[in-house]
């Protein structure tokens, strides 16, 4: 597919290169036609300098038989007007914005233009290592209804069958990592020492998965 990347800068610039490593003709745009010597040499793509969001530019980037937009500019603004531009006057679909404030993103997100919230996720990131014990979702729809949740398995849980875990409408156990290697569970997995679980959960249902997995001597069935 033909992709358009706005913003030359680190991420861009490794967004392009692996898009067309991967096949793809990509068009990278930047103010500044300096960002482009952060380009891999073998790139083959288009350099155009200008601004993500101006129609121009954009068409001569070849926005209009592109798949893709992704919008990575060290500007927030820039990069939702782009996304804009390009899903609303272009009527491309896959479309992505990086946005800085992790605020802003959560609206956008619920406004239906997908976004990366750089620092939200570099935050979350860093907590994961510093207090393991703090984090409690993995990931949340923008709609903050519905949350993945990672847990490791509580031994007493070794030896039961896992669909035990779950509580429909509430919690469900999707998947499970055993010895580096995940899969899909089934009705009959029964959890070994060192499992990690992953469930898909009502975000005010957490509390209550935390409680069935430390309350595996209750006896619930």
């Amino acid at each position: 597919m033909h992709v358009v990347v706005v913003g030359c800068g680190r991420v861009g610039s490794e967004l392009a290169g692996a898009l067309e490593n991967d096949g793809h003709t990509v068009a990278v745009i930047d103010k500044n036609a300096t960002a482009f010597s952060r380009l891999p040499s073998s790139f083959g793509g288009a350099r155009v300098v200008g601004f993500g969001f101006d129609r121009d530019t954009l068409l001569e980037a070849g926005i209009d038989r592109a798949d893709a937009l992704a919008a990575v500019t060290n500007g927030d603004n820039s990069n939702i007007l782009t996304a804009r531009v390009g899903r609303e006057t272009f009527g491309i679909q896959a479309v992505v914005a990086r946005i800085y404030d992790p605020r802003r993103a959560a609206i956008y997100q619920r406004l239906g233009i997908p976004t990366v919230a750089t620092v939200a996720w570099t935050t979350d990131q860093v907590l994961r290592q510093l207090v393991p014990e703090m984090h409690r979702r993995d990931w949340v729809d923008p709609s903050g209804k519905v949350c993945l949740v990672e847990r490791s398995l509580p031994a007493p849980w070794a030896g039961r069958k896992l669909g035990e875990l779950n509580e429909p409408g509430r919690f469900w156990l999707a998947a499970a990592t055993r010895l580096g290697a995940a899969q899909v569970v089934t009705a009959d997995l029964v959890g070994q020492d060192g499992d990690v679980l992953h469930f898909v959960a009502a975000a005010d249902g957490v509390d209550e998965l935390d409680a069935r997995l430390a309350g595996a001597g209750e006896g619930h069935s």
